[in-house]
Formats: structure tokens, sequence, C-alpha cells
């Protein structure tokens, strides 16, 4: 049951990962020069409410270090990586492995 939501999780991840890429893509296009937008700005530009949201939380149970060092490193990076990344994770972490047992018995 919990490889399946991690599994759901990953694809839904994953997709709005390739969402992200195409827009790049187009803007690229578009622009004539390569254009990466930052998941901050993706993010101010859909709810800023909730973005707003999260920086008071993280900075009041957290602490302004964490906001600062890791968080905000991770919000200037272009957003169809972060999510490929998480996608990435998530699948990993829902993987089901193959069972070994026969491979190697005699036919």
């Amino acid at each position: 049951m919990f490889r399946f939501v991690f599994r759901l999780a990953a694809m839904v991840a994953l997709s709005v990962s390739v969402i992200m890429a195409v827009l790049d893509a187009t803007r690229t296009v578009a622009a004539s020069a390569l254009v990466l937008t930052p998941l901050n700005t993706s993010w101010l530009a859909v709810s800023p409410d909730t973005r707003a949201a999260f920086e008071t939380f993280v900075r009041a149970k957290a602490g302004p270090l964490l906001w600062d060092g890791a968080i905000a490193w991770v919000l200037s990076q272009p957003g169809f990586a972060v999510f490929a990344v998480l996608a990435f994770l998530l699948y990993a972490i829902g993987y089901r492995r193959q069972r070994r047992t026969g491979q190697f018995a005699a036919n």
C-alpha cells in the first residue's frame, strides 16, 4: 500500500516536472536564449499565499537558518529539476525489487 502511494506521488512529481520543462522549453524558443525558471518564481506565480505561509511556518518551527541555507537554495533551482529529483527519490522509495528465487535453477 505504501509503495503504491510513493509511486503515485512520483508519477505526479514527474508530471509536474515535464509540464515545467515544456514551459521552460517554450520560453527558451520564444526568447532565443536559454530560460530556466526558478521554483520560487513559479510558486509565486501560482500561489503567493501558500509560498508566504510556507516561509512563515519554516522560519517559526525550524528557524531562519534552515530557510536561508537549504530551502532558499532549493527554491532558486530550476523547477523542473527539483521535481525530477523528487520524482526519482519517491520512485526509489516505492520501488519493488524482483525476487531472485529460481533464477539459477536448472531447467
